[in-house]
């Protein structure tokens, strides 16, 4: 099997668009059309980690957080980014990535922790914006079935938990044909009038090519009209965070015991407990400060997240209670998540976890 079968199934499931601008998803280091032998999974990529593909036979590393954020100028081994890199090349290691773009999808990094805290009627916390776009195309009677179906079978058509949804509307089109043209209907220079539909729907952008590809497939014209249009709606799909309720409400100070133990947390800081009992949780692995104002908008009652500073537990106010659990530990379920999924697409394909813990943190409890 070749690398690029695996990323390319990744990122069907985690499009590399979804990612923050400051993230570098994706195939870092290797070849996309070289055979792969095996796998490894881990949270990060380290000189460890490599180290122990090499010696487990592995010639791909799928890490949760990429080794190189930012551009390298030297290679030089004077740190551990320019060192695993380098023996990664120099032991035909590929190495692939798959970070904020596997947090903002559905059934991703923020998941798995509702899974682990038993959260039902999960959704995201703060949606993407700017993400859809709005198909139009004009198409004679005789093909409306199947431009449409093919338009919506590539993915377009989904609103919330709807699908197949679409407008459409019947009208006359008018064209004339010139001397180099084929047409489906009407003659060469003479003004044609034909009976069409307008049909509309909504994609994903990161979906545009596919459903362009098979829009002017199935369209009989020679030349396909359509219009596309940006739209600012919230895309409920894909986003930061989540947000769920728990089964049976439950005191404060039970509930973080529940995810000290739950999401295998050596320790966790939080705010002020407020003496209410707990129903709504939020949640973002890694870094979620900043979703904070979100968390709060929608009614949690906790937010369980890592990476708070100092000042910004203060932001709080008594209206939350913030539980700051690590950001490894937020984290750390998604090498299951990754392990699941490969092996449920790729069942015969030789795929390991790291047996390496590499969170750099340690505690004196």
């Amino acid at each position: 099997m070749k690398i690029k079968e695996i990323t390319t199934y990744l990122e069907s499931i985690a499009p590399l668009s979804l990612q923050e601008d400051y993230d570098n998803s994706g195939l870092i280091v290797g070849e996309p059309d070289a055979e792969v032998k095996a796998a490894l999974i881990s949270l990060d990529c380290t000189e460890e980690v490599i180290d122990e593909a090499i010696s487990s036979g592995c010639n791909l590393v799928i890490s949760h957080h990429p080794i190189v954020f930012k551009g390298l100028k030297k290679f030089n081994k004077k740190n551990y980014v320019e060192r695993a890199v380098m023996k990664a090349i120099k032991h035909d290691i590929a190495l692939y990535a798959i970070h904020t773009n596997l947090d903002h999808i559905e059934g991703g990094v923020n998941a798995k922790i509702c899974e682990k805290l038993n959260l039902q009627h999960i959704q995201v916390l703060s949606p993407k914006k700017n993400i859809l776009k709005k198909l139009v195309t004009f198409v004679p009677l005789c093909h409306v079935e199947r431009v449409r179906t093919a338009i919506l079978e590539a993915g377009a058509g989904h609103i919330g938990n709807y699908s197949d949804c679409s407008f459409n509307i019947s009208g006359t089109g008018t064209f004339k044909a010139g001397d180099q043209a084929n047409p489906f209907v009407g003659n060469i220079n003479e003004l044609h009038q034909e009976e069409e539909v307008r049909i509309e729907t909504i994609y994903p952008e990161y979906l545009e090519r596919k459903v362009l590809v098979a829009l002017l497939e199935a369209h009989p014209y020679e030349e396909v009209a359509y219009d596309l249009y940006p739209l600012s709606n919230s895309f409920y799909q894909a986003g930061a965070g989540m947000i769920g309720t728990l089964e049976t409400p439950m005191e404060e100070l039970e509930f973080l015991q529940l995810t000290k133990s739950a999401l295998r947390a050596k320790v966790i800081r939080h705010t002020a407990l407020r003496g209410k009992q707990v129903r709504r949780v939020a949640v973002c692995g890694g870094s979620g400060s900043f979703l904070l104002p979100a968390a709060i908008a929608a009614g949690a009652d906790v937010f369980v997240t890592a990476d708070f500073k100092y000042h910004e537990f203060f932001d709080a106010e008594g209206k939350i209670v913030i539980s700051d659990l690590g950001h490894f530990e937020s984290e750390q379920f998604t090498q299951e998540l990754l392990f699941d999924v490969i092996k449920k697409k790729f069942p015969n394909f030789a795929i390991h976890l790291t047996s390496i813990d590499t969170n750099p943190i340690n505690y004196l409890i």
